[in-house]
């Protein structure tokens, strides 16, 4: 399964790739905007977004690229790791 995460801490995304992986999930992470972020997003079958800690145009350029490939998004508001591990924990059953 492929992840992508939206928003979250710098300091933080080794750790997020770790907890992905022990939930045999590839993931890719974006805590800062990029210019071709639409297309790095790719088509993931999940995309999570820390709502806290992300850009309102990064949401905006997520939610777009997840309605046009019919992708579910997972909402979490706070960016720490137990965060993810229920997000993943709900998905990944």
């Amino acid at each position: 399964m492929s992840v992508v995460i939206i928003g979250g801490n710098e300091r933080m995304e080794q750790q997020y790739k770790q907890i992905c992986k022990r939930y045999r999930c590839k993931a890719k992470v974006f805590t800062r905007m990029s210019g071709n972020l639409k297309t790095q997003i790719g088509q993931p079958d999940l995309i999570i977004l820390f709502t806290s800690t992300v850009a309102h145009k990064m949401v905006h350029c997520a939610l777009k690229e997840a309605q046009r490939y019919n992708i579910p998004v997972e909402r979490a508001h706070s960016s720490s790791a137990s965060a993810l591990e229920n997000v993943l924990m709900e998905c990944c059953r």
